[in-house]
């Protein structure tokens, strides 16, 4: 009997070489594997137009006709950006599992997969280890004035004036940060901020704080009460039609005059002129932003001409480990799909 045929669309960050290390790990070498890199980073994600035959995809990247050609007579795709939409399933009638390498398959018409009984399997919590270690990095950052300081100094300025009592920042010791949700990332982020000393206050409607961070006094209140009592918010909540633009000039005016907002979750939970607004009037002290609505976007932007925001290139998930660890766990789901198990996380 052949081998089953394995393709790998990877690219420059999840490399199709990490996922044929692993796949050679979990599976040994009774697979025929070919791979294909994709470009991204270095190239931008897509999302498709309402009007294209990809309508409902949204962060891919790939030619389809190439990842079709390239797919061909595969059992298994492995990939973490390549799009697969209906009629491109229609032209892979050999290919039973699509393991995507990612939490949100959102390049994956998951809906169309299931009615031809294409099985599908992500990785969620994959990076969030990084995002939460990212996170307090980015309040760090905009608390002790790590980004003031080191602009100052690229400008020539010695800023002494930042050591003054009424300039200077607070230490996370003695602050309270409001976390709104506390799924994967959310709860890796509070076990963090305990092991500053915050006060750390949650917000989830979903999800019950656990008994251990209970016990360590995280306080799960509404979300209203978080806004009004923390130095800091640190959005963590996925983007529903419940989630979007929850950050609007309301919310924003519930928060402490002189708060930090932080968001390293997803660019339309905020309704970014309402942010602007906050920040230029000075009730708010900084933000971070590492997520936005568009990416990369606009250059005239006006978030981009404040001096107390600091803006990252959506790159808080990406760090090593999760190259590793989500290249190994895809590789699981492959094994198990060749072995006849069920999946661990099916879509």
């Amino acid at each position: 009997m052949p081998s089953p045929v394995v393709a790998i669309v990877g690219d420059r960050f999840m490399r199709s070489q990490s996922f044929r290390d692993a796949l050679c790990a979990a599976c040994g070498e009774g697979l025929t594997v070919r791979a294909l890199d994709l470009p991204w980073p270095d190239a931008p994600m897509e999302d498709a137009a309402a009007d294209s035959p990809l309508a409902g995809l949204r962060e891919y990247c790939g030619d389809p006709a190439e990842i079709v050609r390239f797919v061909g007579d595969a059992r298994v795709l492995v990939t973490h950006l390549a799009p697969l939409s209906d009629a491109m399933m229609a032209g892979l009638p050999a290919l039973r599992l699509v393991a995507v390498s990612r939490g949100g398959p959102v390049n994956i018409d998951v809906a169309a997969a299931r009615r031809r009984g294409l099985e599908v399997v992500n990785v969620p919590g994959r990076n969030a280890s990084a995002v939460a270690e990212f996170t307090i990095g980015a309040i760090l950052a905009e608390t002790r004035l790590i980004r003031a300081g080191h602009e100052s100094l690229r400008r020539g300025q010695w800023r002494g004036d930042l050591y003054r009592a009424d300039m200077t920042g607070r230490e996370l010791s003695e602050m309270t940060v409001g976390v709104v949700g506390y799924g994967a990332i959310g709860r890796r982020v509070v076990r963090l901020l305990r092991a500053f000393g915050s006060r750390v206050l949650v917000t989830d409607p979903y999800v019950a704080v656990a008994e251990e961070d209970r016990a360590a006094g995280v306080e799960q209140v509404p979300f209203e009460a978080l806004l009004a009592g923390s130095d800091v918010v640190s959005l963590h909540a996925r983007v529903t039609p419940e989630t979007t633009r929850m950050m609007d000039a309301a919310a924003f005016a519930r928060m402490r005059p002189g708060a930090v907002f932080v968001n390293t979750a997803r660019g339309p939970l905020v309704d970014h002129n309402a942010l602007y607004d906050a920040l230029a009037s000075g009730h708010l002290r900084g933000a971070m932003l590492e997520t936005f609505a568009i990416e990369p976007p606009p250059p005239d932007w006006p978030l981009l001409r404040l001096p107390n925001v600091t803006l990252t290139p959506h790159i808080a998930g990406a760090s090593l480990r999760t190259v590793a660890h989500a290249a190994a766990r895809v590789a699981d789901e492959v094994r198990r799909h060749l072995a006849g198990e069920p999946p661990l996380q099916p879509c």
